[in-house]
């Protein structure tokens, strides 16, 4: 009986079992979900492979883009090159790119931003209205002056004032309604979509008063495309591009912190409205700049801030920011040169980008924004 007794465990040593089974078991499922060669990392990758794969997708998108670029440039130029022409021809394409950089820095930027700010990944600035008062100004224009104001009005002094009027439209909602002791991020949404949509309906009212050679000049117009952009505008758009670039990026590190969310950032020590009006105020002269150049580009942001999400595979911005900033280039040329040198139709790219980006929209609604 003494014998039966003393062979039994006792509740010290039974613990000390069922502790390095437990261990044991957790080791087991440790190497099962993170097998060798992808050992998590406490970096901005969760593993190595994740990094080495985000760097491999860089470099693949760098080559497309060079390529592109490449052939933007210097393909089927009507000139042979050692003549004059040819230069010049490929000076005036050069500007085009050029003008299709920008546009993908203000893009890819600012909806990465803004949707980190308002931590939501399906909607872009465009809700703020921008497309909707670029549409009402030339709107305006034609209506009131005829088509010949219309096509006075692509000079410096009309482009630094629609910059003006769309950036202190976005600064006096985001001083009005989130600077108050009630200040409420939906509510500026909504105080924006409200507003586009007032301007959107005095827009259509006024072209449905137009004849049908103005309706059709504004139509030109109001598609967003290279051709809108003049390169006297550089010397406004590319201070307020590269000012408003190197602060937002610079803000990286507090952007991670600010998309958890207000409770968890404020818990860590960041000032959530203020790092929220910041961001928005940098992303307003972004889309400011970008609309003003070359017109409404609606889903472009969307389009790309989601392809950037999907394959940077992480959540720091400081990475996130280069790769949209990438594909929003890649996406620009790639679509300018396979319309304008492949199917021969220059007026569509526009036209074709909102196609696709709308329909990776309903795509993300449709799965609940789970991607």
């Amino acid at each position: 009986m003494d014998k039966h007794i003393r062979s039994e465990p006792t509740s010290l040593e039974r613990m000390e079992t069922m502790q390095e089974s437990v261990q044991v078991e957790g080791y087991i499922d440790a190497e099962l979900a993170h097998p060798i060669g992808s050992h998590r990392t406490s970096g901005a990758f969760q593993t190595a492979r994740t990094r080495r794969k985000y760097w491999l997708t860089m470099s693949v998108l760098f080559l497309a883009v060079l390529a592109f670029t490449w052939g933007l440039i210097w393909y089927d130029n009507p000139m042979p090159v050692n003549h004059p022409a040819f230069a010049v021809i490929a000076e005036r394409r050069m500007e085009s790119v050029f003008v299709m950089f920008i546009v993908a820095v203000c893009q890819g930027l600012a909806t990465v931003a803004f949707q980190t700010v308002t931590n939501n990944r399906i909607i872009t600035p465009s809700i703020m209205g921008f497309e909707s008062l670029y549409t009402v100004i030339h709107t305006s224009t034609i209506f009131l002056f005829g088509a010949t104001a219309l096509l006075a009005t692509r000079s410096l002094e009309m482009f630094v004032g629609q910059l003006v009027i769309m950036v202190l439209l976005t600064l006096v909602l985001y001083t009005w309604l989130l600077t108050g002791k009630r200040g409420n991020m939906h509510a500026m949404l909504l105080v924006g979509i409200v507003i586009g949509g007032g301007l959107g309906s005095i827009s259509t009212f006024m072209q449905r008063m137009l004849t049908p050679s103005d309706f059709d000049i504004l139509s030109a117009r109001l598609f967003g495309s290279v051709n809108n952009a003049e390169t006297e505008y550089f010397p406004i758009a590319i201070p307020l591009v590269i000012v408003a670039s190197i602060l937002l990026v610079g803000f990286s590190k507090k952007l991670n912190v600010v998309a958890l969310g207000r409770d968890t950032a404020t818990n860590l020590g960041i000032n959530h409205r203020a790092a929220s009006i910041f961001t928005l105020v940098l992303v307003s002269i972004l889309m400011a700049v970008s609309t003003s150049m070359v017109g409404p580009m609606t889903f472009l942001g969307f389009l790309v801030a989601t392809l950037a999400y999907q394959f940077a595979d992480t959540y720091d911005h400081r990475f996130i920011f280069p790769m949209s900033v990438m594909i929003g280039y890649l996406v620009l040329t790639g679509a300018y040169f396979i319309m304008n040198h492949v199917f021969r139709a220059q007026g569509v790219v526009s036209i074709i980008i909102e196609l696709v980006g709308g329909t990776v929209f309903l795509f993300v609604i449709l799965r609940k924004g789970r991607l």
